[in-house]
């Protein structure tokens, strides 16, 4: 049985259980709890009602928070020539030609957070499959990381300024961070809101039932606190 210490349990003191907090003033009590000596993210946990067996229940998608996550993404584009300078000039950390490539081939070169991609080069990338894809880093027009060249600046901006992506799991959860503790409230609220939305407009057209069947907020160290799921469909809205 796993035991926790005197820091867990004091925040769990502050968290009613069985109570469901609107989204603002779980905010507000995730950042309270968040005692920890570094600086915690904070997540949002959603249990969903999908069958992710299904090909057509998958829940993928990506969403831009309006104030991002508090660290440095370091992206690579995988691009030739034209298209591989627009890339630099946009911000891009690394360019995927075939030198690097092979260098992640051979080496398992994954110093970055977050990949792009030019139609043109996924002939190239697939045989980066087993290696990227394990650590959802494999470009994919699904989530927006498979882009025209013309598109490629905007979508190196918006990945450097805080563009996340989302995916189910094997249990059709989604884990999805919102920022850090050290975010001002209004801030963390703001990209739940974002992440809320997103999720919301993910909703496969095969699921009749409850869509979004519990969520909650948490910090690195701390408990979970449960969110009025009616709430955080309003503030989604907004």
């Amino acid at each position: 049985m796993a035991t926790h210490g005197k820091r867990y349990l004091a925040a769990e003191k502050l968290v009613t259980h069985d109570q469901s907090y609107p989204l603002a003033d779980a905010v507000a009590l995730v950042k309270q709890i968040a005692t920890a000596k570094f600086d915690e993210t904070i997540e949002l946990h959603f249990r969903l009602g999908i069958d992710p067996r299904h090909s057509d229940q998958q829940v993928r998608s990506t969403v831009l928070l309006p104030h991002g996550l508090g660290k440095t993404v370091r992206v690579l584009v995988f691009a030739e020539g034209e298209d591989a300078r627009a890339a630099e000039a946009a911000g891009a950390d690394f360019i995927g030609d075939d030198e690097m490539i092979n260098r992640i081939q051979k080496d398992n070169f994954l110093d970055f957070e977050a990949t792009l991609a030019v139609p043109s080069m996924m002939s190239k990338v697939g045989r980066l499959g087993r290696i990227l894809g394990t650590r959802g880093l494999m470009p994919n027009p699904k989530t927006g990381t498979v882009v025209p060249p013309e598109e490629l600046a905007r979508a190196v901006q918006e990945l450097k300024a805080g563009r996340v992506e989302f995916r189910n799991d094997k249990s059709g959860n989604l884990h999805i961070p919102v920022g850090k503790a050290s975010f001002a409230a209004e801030n963390i609220l703001e990209n739940a809101q974002a992440i809320i939305g997103a999720v919301n407009r993910q909703k496969p057209a095969a699921i009749k039932g409850i869509y979004i069947k519990k969520a909650a907020i948490t910090t690195t160290m701390g408990p979970s606190v449960k969110l009025d799921l009616s709430a955080a469909a309003t503030a989604s809205s907004n």
